[in-house]
């Protein structure tokens, strides 16, 4: 008995405490400046001209709590938090039932987030989900309760939430979705809008209706359930037929919020430096976005892609100097999908692997005309190891061919020789100098890229080239400052040379080859098709696998890559690799039109040769094919050029060739 009672007066001196504690947190968070709830944590992004294209936590149409139809209130403080207006900014027994359902469930599925501490989190972008992260959203929490009145956190929050497609807002989203005031939406459209905030990727009526519709008919059974609304409202409201608008008033482009995907990444990623500035205000962040590319970019994707509703498109297009993004398309169409697949996503790339193997030949004693015979081979790599790659169709030569040809035509088999040849561990170490980060590993079929990439690592690799060997870090963030002006982050360049620039002239303008009409032979050059659609030069390659299909071009002023594919990676239709060239020539021929382009001048230590490219030789006038390719002075081919003599080394070489 004597136990009892201490432990009872124990427990209320606890309880006491805890009381005067807790009294403390509110008495000291009402003596601290107040929080301005309607800027704090506002962040404006701006193009490559300085217009402003998107302003996220805070809002150009905020809508006061009288001009928010009452169906949007009374749904979102029945899901979100029916206590709202009893508790301070958090709902102790809620939490305490969730941590007890979650512990009985052994998951995380119960939140019991209040609306305030909705709030306060998005206030401020999402850095990171450490433990201090969750100590200032309690901090924020406070802060805001004891300085606000409950209808003042109530219509902060409804002017600040997403509601998907890049719309933050009650009233961007009333007019995005319905093409209404927020005033003017009824109890159907309101219960929609409501729903979509938990998860708008998933609960997005344009993304998926009919979850959509599950979620909605959710929160109208909470709300009657609560006795917000009547039976009758219930019933016309779950069988009323809603009619979708989905544009915005400006800049409706369906894929622009890839692109502001990409530049979160980037903002996140600076950490403190700017979550600072965004605590006591907001910032201004000024991209690298120039809209023109992004609207070729996303006109030529869908363009082409019209007749096939399944298969996905990504693209980017970057400045080959800077390293500057200036445009990315990450699918089709946000609203459906807002998988990136740009930044996301890593595919097998294919041929595009192949001028990587190719630098790597011409920096070991390789020139343009060098030989290899193409016909069908079988390579033994080891004890019971053989490799038997095949060319596009089973197509071959049986004759040699120089390597012009070969990059033309995208030999399969001159590429795994010259692979073999020179050792699988110089591609490998070629490839992590121009930019490429996933590890690879010194296998056969690794010129024929068998690897799998992303995007933007690929794409950056061909800016090295394009850039005459210099390798820059892609971004696409050029300066942030606070609402003031005041520079809080400006980027720098991180440039290296890394490829001898004559070699890098050489291999360019054999990547001309790859739609040149002087290539033409026993077949086509690969992109010949769009020959007739290019008005400006440009180095290019086309890869294609089973399931993926590539093509990336660049001269000085523009690097740009366009992949083909279907998401859960399905073998190709015959049809489906005509997409991606057309899709590459109309993005960059539109982008460039009008703009005055020059190709690379000629380094004082190369020289050009007229030769038959087929062969490698110096041209006949009973030459068919007649084209000046390029050789470091004194390499050049003399009045006849043989076959090189791939068997003399095979035993030499066959340690390095082992996968």
């Amino acid at each position: 008995m004597k136990f009892l009672k201490k432990f009872i007066k124990l427990m209320i001196i606890l309880f006491f405490l805890g009381v005067l504690f807790i009294s403390g947190i509110y008495l000291y968070a009402k003596l601290q400046p107040k929080l301005d709830i309607n800027n704090t944590g506002s962040y404006y992004l701006y193009d490559n001209d300085n217009n402003v294209y998107f302003q996220g936590n805070g809002s150009t149409k905020w809508a006061s709590l009288e001009d928010i139809s009452k169906y949007v209130i009374d749904a979102t403080i029945t899901i979100e938090d029916k206590d709202f207006y009893k508790h301070h900014g958090f709902d102790i027994p809620r939490i305490i039932k969730a941590m007890y359902t979650n512990f009985v469930n052994k998951n995380y599925s119960q939140g019991a987030s209040t609306i305030t501490q909705q709030f306060a989190k998005n206030l401020y972008l999402d850095f990171d989900k450490t433990w201090e992260r969750k100590l200032n959203e309690v901090w924020y929490t406070i802060q805001i309760e004891t300085h606000y009145e409950k209808d003042d956190i109530l219509e902060g929050y409804l002017n600040c939430i997403n509601y998907g497609h890049g719309v933050y807002g009650i009233e961007g989203a009333s007019e995005f979705y319905f093409n209404k005031n927020a005033k003017d939406l009824d109890l159907a459209e309101a219960s929609m809008l409501v729903g979509i905030p938990k998860s708008p990727s998933n609960y997005s009526p344009l993304v998926n209706l009919e979850v959509a519709k599950e979620r909605q008919l959710y929160i109208l059974n909470q709300m009657l359930k609560e006795n917000v609304i009547t039976k009758e409202e219930y019933e016309s409201a779950r069988n009323e037929e809603l009619t979708f608008y989905g544009k915005k008033d400006k800049l409706n482009l369906n894929t622009l919020m890839y692109y502001q995907d990409a530049v979160m990444n980037e903002l996140k990623g600076l950490g403190s430096l700017v979550e600072t500035e965004l605590k006591s205000g907001g910032i201004k962040v000024y991209t690298t976005l120039d809209l023109k590319a992004q609207t070729s970019l996303e006109e030529s994707i869908e363009n082409n892609l019209s007749d096939n509703k399944e298969i996905e498109g990504s693209g980017i297009m970057m400045n080959p100097q800077n390293g500057a993004v200036i445009a990315l398309v990450g699918g089709r169409d946000y609203n459906k999908s807002e998988f990136n697949r740009a930044i996301n996503s890593k595919r097998q790339v294919g041929s595009i692997m192949k001028p990587f193997l190719y630098y790597n030949a011409l920096e070991n004693g390789f020139t343009a005309s060098t030989s290899f015979l193409s016909q069908e081979t079988s390579f033994t790599l080891g004890v019971n190891q053989v490799y038997s790659p095949k060319n596009y169709n089973s197509l071959y030569a049986n004759k040699a061919i120089s390597m012009a040809s070969a990059i033309a035509f995208s030999d399969n088999i001159y590429a795994v020789k010259t692979h073999l040849f020179l050792g699988s561990e110089n591609l490998v170490d070629t490839a992590k100098r121009v930019g490429i980060k996933t590890p690879l590993k010194p296998i056969a079929s690794l010129p024929l890229g068998t690897v799998e990439l992303n995007q933007l690592e690929i794409i950056n690799a061909y800016a090295t080239l394009a850039a005459s060997g210099v390798k820059h870090e892609p971004y696409f963030i050029e300066k942030i400052t606070d609402l003031g002006g005041n520079t809080i982050y400006q980027h720098k360049d991180t440039s290296e040379v890394v490829l001898n620039k004559s070699i890098t002239f050489i291999l360019n303008d054999l990547l001309k080859g790859t739609y040149d009409y002087n290539m033409v032979d026993y077949t086509y050059p690969t992109n010949i098709s769009i020959a007739s659609l290019l008005t400006h030069d440009y180095g290019m390659k086309s890869g294609s696998t089973n399931t993926d299909n590539w093509i990336i071009g660049f001269n000085q002023d523009i690097v740009a890559s366009i992949w083909i594919g279907y998401d859960d990676s399905r073998a190709l239709g015959a049809n489906d690799y005509k997409y991606s060239k057309r899709t590459w020539a109309n993005a960059v021929e539109i982008y460039l039109k009008d703009k005055e382009t020059s190709w690379y001048e000629i380094p004082s230590n190369v020289v050009g040769v007229i030769v038959d490219p087929i062969t490698g030789n110096i041209a006949t006038n009973e030459s068919k094919n007649k084209k000046i390719l390029y050789y470091i002075k004194g390499t050049e081919p003399g009045s006849t050029q043989e076959v090189f003599d791939e068997y003399e080394e095979k035993d030499n070489k066959n340690d390095e060739a082992k996968e």
